[in-house]
C-alpha cells in the first residue's frame, strides 16, 4: 500500500508583503483543520505575535489572524508543494516536489525578509532561491533560518522568540 501525498496550502501573500515566512509542509493537524500552523501546540502564532508586538494575534480566530498578518505585511507559504509523509515529522518526507519559490519571491516589490520556519524548510527552500535573492524592485532580500515553531522542536521558548524577533529588528 502506498501512502497518499500531502499538499501545501495556497500562499497567503498580498502584493505589498515585506516579510515572507516559509514552512516546510503542513502537518496532519494543520491539514485536518485546513489552517497554517493549526496544531494547538505549534508555537508559530505566539512567536510571530511577539515578533510583531501584537499580543491579540493568538487570541483571534484563524481568518482574523491571517488578516492581521496581511495588515503587518507578512505572507505565508511552504517550500514543499507536495510530499508523501506518514505522520507530521519533516524527516519522514519523501517524493518531495518543491514550490517554485524563485518565481514567487521575484513578484514582490517590497519583500525584504524571507524567514524559513525551521532547518528543513531552509534546506529545501534555499535550493529554490538564487544565492542572493532580490525583490521585484531590485533590492536585496535578507534570508533567515528561524528555529522551527513545531512542537517537535524542543528548543526553549525564550530562545526561539529571540530568534523570531529578528524578523522585525
Amino acid at each position: 500500500m502506498t501512502d497518499a501525498a500531502s499538499f501545501c496550502f495556497p500562499p497567503v501573500a498580498a502584493p505589498d508583503i515585506e516579510i515572507l515566512i516559509l514552512g516546510s509542509l503542513p502537518g496532519e493537524a494543520s491539514l485536518a483543520r485546513a489552517q497554517y500552523y493549526g496544531h494547538p501546540r505549534n508555537q508559530f502564532w505566539r512567536l510571530i505575535s511577539e515578533a510583531i508586538q501584537d499580543a491579540e494575534l493568538p487570541l483571534l480566530d484563524y481568518q482574523d489572524r491571517l488578516d492581521r498578518l496581511r495588515h503587518h505585511r507578512i505572507g505565508l507559504w511552504d517550500v514543499v508543494a507536495s510530499a508523501v509523509r506518514p505522520g507530521s515529522l519533516d524527516q519522514h518526507m519523501r517524493d518531495i516536489i518543491s514550490n517554485s519559490l524563485a518565481d514567487f519571491v521575484s513578484a514582490f516589490h517590497n519583500l525584504r525578509i524571507i524567514g524559513f520556519n525551521g532547518a528543513t524548510a531552509s534546506k529545501i527552500g534555499q535550493r529554490q532561491l538564487p544565492e542572493s535573492p532580490v525583490s521585484a524592485s531590485g533590492h536585496a532580500i535578507e534570508v533567515l533560518t528561524l528555529p522551527s515553531s513545531s512542537p517537535a522542536n524542543t528548543m526553549r521558548y525564550p530562545l526561539k522568540a529571540q530568534a523570531w524577533r529578528r524578523l522585525t529588528a
